[in-house]
């Protein structure tokens, strides 16, 4: 994937977006809302919050191994497997809101301050090598597409 300064200045302005778009929908509901589901097989907004959660922990590792090593090779974590071995499903969405939020600001105070180089600098998970910005991207557009289920979710409470 070719990196470019338009491709990453996108990537950042998602990221930033995540929690703003999130807090647009969250402010307006209670809490009992926030764990509201459509049917059994549906997310409530704080299982998909759980589910953010954990992606942003997992590429944030990942993205500060590249960063931090030369060109490693890393374990491949599913978000789902590291999901399961955490609380975030059973907290309130307030607190659990509160500390994605610390994070993308300590994830884009960092991302903020990369060089053109930092950006292309690479590991190699599950087989297939990854660049800082593959992930940021992969990261921001995964949370993208969550923000509009929260979104839909939030118009039909």
């Amino acid at each position: 994937m070719k990196i470019t300064q338009t491709g990453i200045e996108k990537a950042l302005k998602l990221l930033a977006e995540t929690p703003e778009r999130l807090t647009a929908v969250a402010q307006t509901l209670t809490p009992e809302q926030h764990r509201e589901k459509q049917d059994e097989k549906s997310w409530s907004i704080n299982d998909i919050l759980a589910h953010l959660r954990a992606c942003a922990d997992v590429w944030s590792q990942d993205i500060d191994a590249m960063l931090t090593q030369d060109s490693p090779t890393l374990r491949h974590i599913s978000p789902r497997t590291y999901l399961r071995k955490t609380n975030y499903p059973d907290l309130e969405f307030g607190p659990s809101f509160q500390v994605f939020c610390d994070q993308r600001a300590e994830l884009l105070a960092r991302l903020n301050t990369l060089t053109f180089a930092d950006w292309a600098r690479d590991a190699r998970i599950k087989g297939r090598q990854h660049t800082v910005f593959s992930q940021a991207r992969r990261l921001a557009l995964h949370e993208a597409s969550h923000c509009e289920q929260v979104e839909t979710i939030g118009k039909m409470l």
